[in-house]
């Protein structure tokens, strides 16, 4: 099999996974640069929200979006790394661990 079907047999079996626990997978981008001050640059595929929760692909937690910098058509985050090593991911894909909202009882029709 190639890899393009097996990696997406992964992603649709990661995405059934979380679907039933009420989170979703959401890919961020390819780590661009680990800075100075051990932050990762990631050229993000769609503008993510800072604070959240950013794994490898692995699902290991790999840190928090810190901040957005760039233009808004193709923006870049900025990831504050919760592990010891980040120079690790430079160059590997990173993923938004994401919660599925739930409408409220305030937002619901009457």
């Amino acid at each position: 099999m190639s890899l393009y079907v097996e990696s997406f047999k992964y992603a649709f079996t990661l995405s059934l996974l979380f679907s039933e626990r009420g989170m979703c997978l959401q890919r961020l981008g390819k780590v661009l640069h680990v800075t100075p001050s051990q932050n990762l640059v990631v050229k993000a595929d769609k503008t993510p929200k800072i604070g959240s929760a950013v794994v490898d692909e692995k699902l290991k937690v790999v840190g928090k979006i810190f901040d957005l910098i760039g233009p808004v058509p193709s923006p870049y985050a900025v990831v504050k790394p919760a592990i010891k090593e980040p120079e690790k991911l430079a160059n590997k894909q990173l993923y938004l661990l994401l919660s599925k909202k739930t409408r409220s009882k305030k937002h619901e029709r009457r």
